[in-house]
């Protein structure tokens, strides 16, 4: 037992998916210097990474097209009432209240992780999971920083909303994993938000926008860096490390996100490192270490 814990990649690779979905500002902050909505920066990330993943899915094993009619619902959940329904959410509480209160509300998601593997998974909830989440959740707010202007009972329901779909993928990909390889979970729950994305985007105003760009290989290349490395890679990562390690313990593995996040933000565009937030940082590294420890 012990020698299998250590060779278990799993919490390495959550980390991995944290890391690198705490670049995502670098590339969404780009892409909206060329003039492209929140809605439409979604649509361009998944719908490349669903052409990544259902490749991937197609170079790896084709039978993994196959599933079966009674989990489409399951794929349905993953797709549409996860991966579209956080974006959305978190993007329109972007628009509703400053970003760090929407951070905040986002960073919820272990809590509901944490919840819904206590119903459906029968998870159990030990003291370190607890002090795990309370230290986590306490580093992103220091992280985030949080001043709850602006914040309405509409604007903070979005907000959950969006921590509660962030969430969602962890509980419903546990699921899927059980019958079906992490490729085919990938390919078909960005497959269908991709689907869906089209239907908020405003394809032709898209299309305008790429067409009227100076330099359209260079846009090209860069969101097709923009889904390998906010998406395809992370969550590959992320749905391989949920085979082997609890919903719950990877959700709180995962607010990595803002600590990778606030020192991009140092680092890349020179924002100020507030006392708060290496106290934050230092919450979060102890959550993560706490996690880690036999």
């Amino acid at each position: 037992m012990t020698e299998k814990r250590r060779q278990n990649p799993g919490p390495a690779l959550i980390l991995l998916a944290g890391c690198f979905w705490g670049s995502m500002g670098i590339f969404v902050r780009r892409l909206g210097a060329f003039g492209f909505s929140a809605a439409q920066i979604v649509s361009i990330r998944v719908t490349l990474a669903a052409l990544f993943f259902c490749v991937l899915l197609f170079l790896k094993d084709r039978s993994g097209f196959r599933i079966s009619l009674r989990d489409v619902p399951l794929f349905l959940g993953l797709g549409f009432g996860s991966i579209l329904f956080f974006t959305v959410c978190y993007f329109t509480a972007i628009e509703m209240m400053p970003l760090s209160t929407a951070a905040i509300l986002l960073y919820t998601s272990p809590i509901w992780i944490m919840l819904l593997s206590l119903l459906f998974f029968r998870e159990k909830l030990t003291g370190k999971k607890v002090l795990a989440l309370v230290l986590a959740f306490g580093g992103c707010v220091l992280v985030c920083g949080i001043s709850g202007e602006g914040l309405t009972l509409p604007g903070l329901l979005i907000g959950l909303g969006s921590g509660l779909g962030y969430g969602l993928y962890s509980i419903l990909g546990t699921v899927a994993l059980r019958k079906y390889s992490p490729y085919t979970v990938t390919a078909y729950t960005f497959l269908l938000a991709a689907a869906g994305s089209l239907l908020i985007c405003r394809p032709a105003e898209m299309t305008e926008k790429f067409a009227a760009a100076a330099n359209l290989p260079s846009l090209l290349l860069f969101c097709v860096l923009t889904a390998l490395v906010t998406a395809v890679i992370p969550f590959l990562a992320y749905t391989l490390g949920l085979r082997t390690v609890e919903a719950g313990r990877a959700g709180i593995l995962a607010t990595v996100e803002p600590l990778v996040a606030a020192l991009i933000g140092v680092f890349v565009f020179s924002e100020p490192l507030t006392a708060l937030s290496v106290l934050g940082i230092l919450l979060i590294l102890a959550a993560v270490i706490l996690l880690n420890r036999k």
